[in-house]
């Protein structure tokens, strides 16, 4: 399971502990999401509720039944009016709006929660300042808490943000990809061929820490150690829930998925190299033909770790999220 994940959906469908509607002060019915929300919950009976906690300042956020939807409660805050002359106090509201919402989330011992893009409709936030506010204050949330959020966005207008990646991920894959990944791994060969001995237990961990003998969680474990990471460290930037990674670890013959395997892979930051031979201990290896598979091996050749980055791309590309 993925502690956060980006889907296109209708929100007011999700089947989730809470939903968050991007209210306005007065907690009064309005348009678009928010209007779509109160119509599937019931208008009246959500209207009502709201009126009894109104009004609310803009950053802040409260609780209601979920009534009619599928979700039990409805998280309302609000969000900001963009002012393109004060920046900072439009992230600052912004983050607050997703802070709160969260914390009234693991105040009602909620397990999972979904969000719109706060702020990016009439309010006028640029949508991809909105969506980076977004993870941010999301990924660090989830730093201390264990939650499962949903962003759900409408369609890919606010990734505009990842344009620069996104044409140097599609240049990697249709120009450069095959050709860069043959040499270095004939470079690699070549070069190990030229080593002492003692110069060779340094060139690579996949020439000597991957044991066929090993199960996946064994290997896994030896190389949390290896590298001096902890196991929070590992499962937080593999984006990975703590009871599954707590199933890997306690379950010595744990057969991963593949989005699981690379996901920790990620998460080990570990070379092209190693990340083959990792996969390979799981049953799995990345092929050329598969997209998805080219794309994750584009961020680990240019050592890009970062997994909410990597999913965004797999986002725009309609690929599966890690």
């Amino acid at each position: 399971m993925m502690p956060f994940k980006i889907v296109r959906q209708d929100i007011t469908k999700m089947k989730v502990d809470a939903i968050v509607n991007a209210a306005n002060t007065e907690l009064k019915m309005g348009g678009g999401v928010c209007g779509a929300i109160f119509k599937a919950a019931g208008i009246t009976q959500l209207q009502t509720a709201c009126d009894e906690l109104a009004p609310i300042k803009t950053g802040e956020a409260v609780i209601t039944p979920g009534f009619n939807l599928p979700a039990k409660f409805i998280i309302h805050t609000a969000g900001p009016i963009y002012k393109e002359c004060d920046e900072e106090e439009n992230e600052h509201l912004l983050r607050l709006s997703y802070i709160n919402s969260l914390n009234i989330a693991v105040e009602n011992n909620l397990n999972s929660i979904a969000f719109p893009l706060i702020s990016s409709g009439i309010y006028g936030y640029p949508k991809e300042e909105a969506l980076r506010v977004a993870i941010s204050a999301i990924r660090d949330f989830l730093t201390n808490y264990d939650l499962e959020v949903t962003l759900v966005v409408f369609d890919k207008s606010a990734f505009t943000m990842s344009n620069e990646l996104l044409e140097s991920v599609e240049s990697y894959i249709d120009e450069h990809y095959v050709d860069t990944h043959e040499i270095k791994r004939e470079r690699m060969l070549e070069e190990a061929n030229t080593y002492s001995p003692l110069e060779k237990a340094s060139v690579s961990l996949n020439e000597f820490v991957f044991n066929l003998d090993e199960s996946f969680s064994q290997t896994l474990l030896r190389l949390i150690d290896i590298k001096g990471m902890s196991d929070v460290e590992v499962y937080k930037r593999a984006n990975l829930d703590r009871k599954l990674f707590s199933k890997i670890r306690s379950k010595i013959d744990y057969s991963p998925s593949k989005r699981t395997a690379i996901a920790l892979a990620i998460g080990l930051k570990l070379s092209i190299e190693e990340t083959d031979e990792f996969l390979e201990s799981a049953g799995y290896t990345l092929s050329h033909a598969i997209k998805f598979d080219v794309i994750i091996e584009y961020f680990i050749v240019n050592s890009n770790y970062d997994i909410f980055a990597i999913n965004e791309v797999l986002f725009a590309y309609d690929q599966p999220l890690l």
